[in-house]
């Protein structure tokens, strides 16, 4: 039974490459789904766009916007959700998910609330979470169809989502402590007053633009409160995120 008491933090979970390894076999699949994607959007109808286009186009929306699909929506007339549902379609997901053993045990010793907070979509985030069999340590499953901010997306690390977030659940930034691999949406959560923890083991050296942002060095910078190579590592930690 999880343990919560008045003064425990609310913990929200990044999913990929935070509970479980996406660097293994999930995100070349999806890299590979994505440039598909773009290219038949940047085609003329019967030849795809060139490799050289689509990753142009990948890079310039992931840098403008913080995420590819904002760009295709909003420059190509994309809908998200079609997007994240032919790109999110593997032959066969759960053979691909690698996780580490005891993570139910780790979301049961973690004093709290725990909120899963992904920008994958809630389909595949569900189905990995299935097969974890963490669905049920999780009191909300955000996913990134319900990170809207007046109707426009506003997916990590949307500051504006975090604050909706924090109002939606009735708490305050100093109460929760963000678990992620990404650096930027800590560096969000960080300048909003929450506590942030940092997983490294999955992270690769030049992680492809558009999935993940890429760090040449996995040095811990200000706004990270706890670097752990695992979540398995956060019980250790926890003084420190008080």
């Amino acid at each position: 039974m999880n343990i919560i008491t008045r003064n425990a933090p609310v913990w929200l979970f990044d999913l990929d490459n935070t509970l479980h390894n996406a660097s293994h076999a999930i995100f070349p699949a999806l890299m590979a789904n994505m440039n598909a994607y773009i290219a038949h959007v940047l085609g003329d109808g019967v030849t795809p766009a060139s490799e050289d286009a689509v990753n142009a186009a990948r890079t310039l929306y992931w840098r403008r916007y913080g995420a590819t699909m904002l760009g295709l929506v909003k420059h190509h007339g994309v809908k998200a959700a079609h997007f994240l549902d032919e790109t999110h379609r593997f032959d066969s997901l759960t053979d691909m998910i690698r996780a580490e053993r005891g993570l139910r045990q780790l979301l049961r010793r973690l004093p709290g609330r725990k909120i899963l907070l992904t920008n994958a979509p809630q389909r595949y985030s569900m189905q990995v979470l299935r097969h974890l069999g963490l669905q049920r340590h999780f009191s909300h499953h955000i996913s990134v169809e319900s990170m809207k901010v007046h109707r426009q997306m506003r997916p990590k690390p949307s500051k504006l989502l975090l604050r909706k977030l924090m109002r939606r659940h009735g708490l305050t930034p100093r109460r929760c402590v963000l678990v992620e691999d990404t650096l930027a949406n800590l560096r969000s959560a960080h300048a909003l007053g929450m506590r942030t923890a940092w997983v490294t083991q999955y992270l690769e050296v030049g992680d492809a633009v558009g999935l993940a942002h890429p760090q040449k060095r996995l040095i811990r910078p200000a706004y990270v409160d706890v670097k752990v190579k695992s979540v398995r590592n956060l019980p250790a930690r926890l003084h420190h995120l008080r």
